[in-house]
């Protein structure tokens, strides 16, 4: 007796609960490629301003989108791992403290953690995943301590600062948390599809002051 026909596979179509995720992708290309490189040196004071910095440049931007995009496909954890960066970076700024190449190192940070990501598909298992938490930790707290050095050496001298901090703080959470939840809520593929864009932006703006 002959068995059953099967049906022809039908080509796959992109599912309506990626379609946002695609939308904040297209979204956030546009945006970028009419930003400056970054926002360096433009923190005056306020809350406004604070809440503003962390959007105006886009290698800050772009971290931040990494940061989420490693959250969502790791661990949550990597947020708090930010957070101390972001402690730590600023305060080391803010005192005068400095690294060579450090607009370089800011860019390239992007393509670390967009690194994370794209790894984070090589280990499936529990006990890989644990293995690499420190290992992915301690990138995105680097990386996030040298754009947080970066605000911390332009950010305003006077009493201002207070609310200036508390601003960049506000929307680098909206950022970075806010990517978590949409790209958890989706499929892995569009965290790796992101981390793609983030590594070659990193790459990108790294080498521009070489070809500027």
């Amino acid at each position: 007796m002959n068995a059953p026909l099967r049906k022809s596979a039908r080509p796959n179509r992109l599912p309506l609960r990626g379609l946002p995720a695609l939308v904040a992708i297209a979204a956030l290309a546009v945006v970028v490629s009419g930003q400056p490189a970054a926002a360096h040196g433009i923190s005056g004071g306020g809350l406004g301003s604070g809440f503003l910095h962390p959007l105006l440049g886009s290698d800050h931007l772009l971290l931040l989108l990494g940061v989420g995009a490693a959250a969502a496909s790791l661990s949550a954890q990597l947020l708090l791992w930010g957070l101390a960066g972001a402690l730590a970076g600023g305060v080391y700024g803010a005192l005068g403290g400095g690294l060579p190449a450090a607009e370089v190192l800011a860019a390239l940070a992007i393509s670390a953690v967009a690194a994370l990501v794209l790894r984070s598909q090589n280990s499936p298992t529990t006990t890989g995943a644990n293995a690499g938490q420190g290992l992915a930790g301690s990138v995105i707290a680097t990386a996030v301590a040298i754009h947080a050095m970066l605000h911390g050496q332009a950010v305003p001298a006077e009493i201002a600062a207070s609310s200036w901090w508390l601003g960049a703080l506000a929307a680098s959470t909206l950022v970075a948390g806010g990517s978590y939840l949409v790209l958890r809520q989706q499929g892995a593929i569009w965290s790796q599809r992101l981390a793609l864009g983030l590594a070659l932006a990193g790459a990108l703006l790294a080498i521009s002051p070489v070809l500027g």
